[in-house]
């Protein structure tokens, strides 16, 4: 019975009728998440931009964000907040916008200006570096809840990574951009644990920074206190 070609036959229809329940779930998913791209164009923008940073909590390396212009109703399977995601789905996800958005700009603000200007200024000046460096001029922007000193319309969304697919998509973006620098940044200087932590404050990386102190990587308004006299 169980090797039967009917019962082949049934097992494969209801296999092929899941995969069509989650494809449907999916889209719906992604639908419910092109609403302000989707709000924006009921209102006359035709080039939407999102735009996301990675890096505001690390003790050390870049602040990194991207700005992600993405087609008209574009669904990406899996899309979502990059902190939802595996690295390698990431790695996987980031290949796929490359592919299909209508342009992608990255912002980069170093550690020394982070400390001169402090971290909620370097995003901010990431985010509208990220948007300066598209070849694609948006007509609106929307922004992971921060508000930009730009002239072009934006829509400030609280948790906008999870609820927008340009957000989303720019949140992939930066940080599979940042994981690659700080992966770098790791050849040079291994016994802090870059390629593992990615400048995060990782027990191990706090204990290398008392040991060794800190490097040209490292935020120094973020890793004083770690410091034993906590001169730098």
């Amino acid at each position: 019975m169980w090797n039967s070609e009917g019962f082949k036959e049934i097992l494969s229809n209801a296999i092929d009728e899941r995969v069509i329940f989650l494809k449907a779930e999916e889209k719906d998913r992604l639908d419910a998440m092109m609403y302000y791209e989707t709000q924006a164009r009921n209102s006359g923008y035709q080039i939407i931009g999102g735009v996301d940073e990675v890096g505001r909590g690390p003790l050390a390396g870049p602040v990194v964000a991207a700005c992600v212009v993405l087609p008209h109703k574009l669904y990406i399977e899996g899309l979502n907040d990059s902190k939802k995601l595996s690295p390698s789905k990431r790695e996987q996800l980031s290949l796929e916008i490359q592919k299909h958005a209508l342009d992608i700009g990255i912002g980069i603000v170093h550690q020394d200006v982070i400390d001169e200007i402090n971290i909620l200024n370097a995003t901010k000046k990431a985010m509208i570096m990220a948007i300066e460096n598209l070849r694609v001029k948006p007509d609106i922007i929307l922004t992971d809840a921060i508000k930009l000193d730009i002239s072009i319309p934006q829509i400030p969304i609280i948790k906008g990574d999870q609820k927008s697919v340009s957000i989303a998509a720019a949140s992939i973006i930066a940080k599979v951009y940042r994981d690659r620098l700080m992966v770098e940044y790791d050849k040079d200087f291994p016994q802090y644990g870059f390629k593992n932590n990615k400048g995060y404050g990782t027990k191990a990386h706090i204990e290398a920074i008392k040991q060794y102190g800190i490097t040209y990587l490292h935020r120094k308004s973020f890793t004083k206190k770690f410091l034993k006299d906590g001169t730098l």
